[in-house]
């Protein structure tokens, strides 16, 4: 029985410094020095065990690569293109040599293809369980700079994909978890998740199309503004106004919500417009156009939608109804 056990190799075994130099093994890619910024723009995230994410439900490469894509979605929300990655992994005794492997091979998928062209790991002693800090550059050409346009009012409000779904797959881990957790290790069952596989998948695997500014730029729309949706629509649309220093009206007709989402928010009895307002996780980019380039933008870029425009600033940030109500967005 001990010859089937999965290999565990003990960080003590071979020391951080050795185990940081495996990881790099066959990647393509070599350890760079600190990355700094030296133009461009750069991005910060750090993500904990027991507050950004459960280890009982995320796998470990799932891990890897959603949290590149939480600190890369500031980087296209600028419009520009990643360049560095840096990541810093705080590690606990209870992980070893292989567990790290399986999370950074989530990482080097993510920065391959969003051709990060430098990555650089450090990785420190943890009494917290998994702490991952993640730094980001990027850049942007001076063609495309000169090309974005200020923002200003009645410039369109464009969402990069539907919302809400990435909070349902969470709420469905949880409820499992909970199952689990009373039926005791035992007696759980394997659960049938069959059915939430696309709320799962928003959750626990995000996506951001890493040619999301190729089309832009060819289809010739710059973004007069943008921000990264990953805490809720409400936060992502304050952030906004406090970027442009204008208001916004967001439509909630407009608002994509997939069906599944629809289908879980009865099963739970919960309202399905809260969970894409304020559900978070969604990984989703808004971007601001010009309200004149609004029919050649609906008919190109198809996989982002209209859902408002920009307004005078002491507007703020509203939520119109289809009756025509106007209710301020809050974060909660």
């Amino acid at each position: 029985m001990e010859e089937n056990k999965p290999q565990r190799t003990e960080f003590s075994e071979i020391g951080h410094r050795a185990a940081v130099a495996r990881l790099f093994e066959g990647s393509g890619y070599t350890n760079s020095p600190e990355i700094k910024v030296s133009e461009g723009i750069a991005s910060h995230k750090m993500m904990a065990q027991g507050v950004d994410f459960d280890l009982v439900y995320n796998p470990l490469k799932h891990l890897g690569y959603k949290a590149v894509l939480n600190v890369l979605g500031e980087i296209y929300a600028a419009f520009h293109r990643p360049r560095a990655l840096s990541v810093a992994l705080g590690v606990s005794s209870h992980f070893a040599f292989e567990d790290i492997a399986e999370l950074w091979s989530g990482v080097l998928a993510a920065a391959k293809e969003h051709a990060v062209k430098e990555l650089h790991l450090e990785l420190f002693p943890s009494i917290n369980g998994l702490q991952i800090s993640l730094f980001a550059t990027g850049t942007q050409t001076r063609a495309v700079a000169a090309k974005l346009p200020s923002p200003s009012t009645k410039d369109l409000i464009c969402l990069g994909g539907n919302v809400g779904a990435a909070y349902m797959g969470q709420h469905v881990l949880e409820r499992e978890k909970g199952a689990f957790l009373a039926a005791g290790e035992e007696n759980a069952k394997q659960p049938d998740l069959s059915k939430y596989k696309y709320l799962l998948s928003q959750y626990l695997c995000p996506e951001i199309p890493a040619n999301v500014i190729d089309r832009f730029s060819k289809g010739g729309f710059y973004p007069t503004a943008g921000v990264f949706d990953c805490r809720g629509l409400a936060e992502a649309i304050n952030n906004l106004c406090e970027k442009t220093c204008l208001g916004a009206k967001i439509y909630l007709d407009r608002i994509p919500i997939a069906s599944e989402t629809f289908d879980m928010a009865a099963e739970i009895s919960i309202d399905a417009v809260t969970a894409a307002i304020n559900g978070g996780e969604d990984y989703r980019l808004l971007f601001t156009l010009p309200i004149e380039q609004f029919e050649a933008f609906h008919k190109e870029i198809q996989t982002f939608d209209v859902i408002g425009h920009l307004c005078q600033s002491d507007t703020g940030a509203l939520l119109v109804t289809p009756d025509g109500a106007e209710i301020p967005l809050r974060e909660l």
